[in-house]
């Protein structure tokens, strides 16, 4: 199978970053709390330990949280002691996250959240050891340009862990499913205009994470790993959090050398 690497893969209209923006922005209210619920359930604790055996339970590390939306990994991180910088490009996401950091009380020198573009990262190069994204790569214009970003800003010896699903293949069955609990409370219209960017965007054509390995590869990843059977384990219960999406896992490293 091929994989996409021509940089004509990555010229989409910019109007289709407006929105993603866009919708994001209405659905910022409800992300909060459906987050802030996931952090008071066990399924947090279940993120926890996913998290730490790809971490290989590494302490006081400086995080990344590529698309954090409402924080739930500056809070999940945050208290596990690491220093955990979110961003996302919706303003609206960006004040959530600060919200959900106030509630838990940790401390804003070293859990923050800001706006910026997950594209083209403000920061200078090998700054973190870990990046982390979950949820985020499907709705990017640009994923090639966003693996670059992310591999540049990590550190030698750095570690990528993101957490995605190929959710427009399935979504004529999974978006509207009375059995995507996870989005029971989003109108019909949400779910149309999420239907609609799935057909803007040619990362919900690609096979993934076959795609997402061998590009991680060309970048100059190593130890790249996927995990299919992620979303069998820690969205096993039908419960508020659940989607019929089947998430995976990816593991990636940036060379010591």
């Amino acid at each position: 199978m091929g994989v996409i690497v021509n940089i004509d893969f990555e010229q989409q209209s910019p109007e289709i970053k407006d929105c993603v923006k866009s919708y994001w922005t209405k659905r910022a209210d409800s992300f909060f709390d459906i987050r802030r619920e996931e952090l008071e359930s066990k399924k947090a604790e279940q993120w926890l330990e996913e998290i730490n055996v790809l971490l290989k339970e590494k302490k006081d590390l400086k995080i990344l949280d590529v698309g954090c939306g409402a924080g739930f990994f500056e809070v999940l991180m945050g208290k596990e002691g690491h220093s955990v910088t979110g961003i996302d490009l919706t303003e609206d996401m960006i004040g959530k996250a600060n919200e959900m950091i106030r509630i838990y009380e940790l401390d804003p020198e070293r859990v923050r959240a800001m706006q910026m573009d997950a594209e083209k990262l403000d920061f200078e190069d090998e700054t973190f050891d870990v990046v982390i994204s979950r949820n985020l790569t499907w709705t990017l214009p640009h994923p090639i340009a966003a693996y670059r970003e992310w591999f540049r800003v990590l550190k030698k010896g750095g570690v990528l862990l993101n957490f995605d699903a190929e959710y427009a293949k399935h979504a004529h069955e999974n978006l509207y499913s009375p059995e995507n609990i996870a989005h029971t409370g989003i109108s019909d219209d949400m779910k149309d205009e999420c239907h609609e960017i799935y057909h803007m965007l040619t990362v919900s054509a690609l096979e993934r994470p076959f795609w997402d390995e061998a590009i991680l590869k060309v970048i100059g990843f190593e130890e790249i790993a996927s995990d299919k059977g992620f979303a069998d384990r820690v969205y096993v219960e039908k419960d508020r959090f659940y989607t019929p999406d089947r998430m995976f896992s990816i593991r990636a490293v940036k060379a010591d050398a």
